[in-house]
């Protein structure tokens, strides 16, 4: 039985990094990666292209846009690492649909609740077409 030094180098973790890099320079997940980046970037500045900056839900969409850009570049860089949190980015866009009610209770606008309900769907869509990829590519 060979014993190895390092946990790098053993023969299985090699193998799971080629496959997960392979994976990632797929045009599908490149897509994905791309798309996931530019709806944190939007999160993070709708309070400003919506108009409802200076309240708490502001706060709250520039605090998860950028967690969710930040992801999307995780997934970019070193998916090898980071192919299992598609859910986190399909968890800040569920909040970011419930965000508008659950922040600013019955003074959400509906440019509010739209711009937060279209880009909260994006981000679960996003997030869940990650996982399915990163589910599909251990098989």
């Amino acid at each position: 039985m060979a014993t190895h030094t390092r946990l790098e180098e053993h023969p299985d973790i090699m193998a799971m990094r080629a496959h997960y890099a392979e994976v990632s320079a797929r045009p599908q997940l490149q897509a994905a990666e791309g798309l996931t980046l530019l709806t944190g970037l939007y999160l993070a500045i709708s309070p400003w292209v919506v108009g409802f900056n200076g309240n708490p839900l502001a706060i709250s969409n520039l605090v998860t846009g950028i967690a969710l850009a930040v992801l999307a570049l995780g997934f970019g860089s070193v998916y090898e690492r980071t192919f299992g949190m598609g859910w986190v980015a399909a968890g800040i866009g569920a909040w970011t649909i419930v965000s508008p009610w659950a922040v600013q209770h019955a003074s959400a606008t509906t440019g509010t609740i739209v711009s937060n309900t279209i880009t909260g769907a994006v981000a679960v869509i996003l997030g869940l077409t990650t996982t399915a990829m990163a589910s599909r590519s251990r098989t």
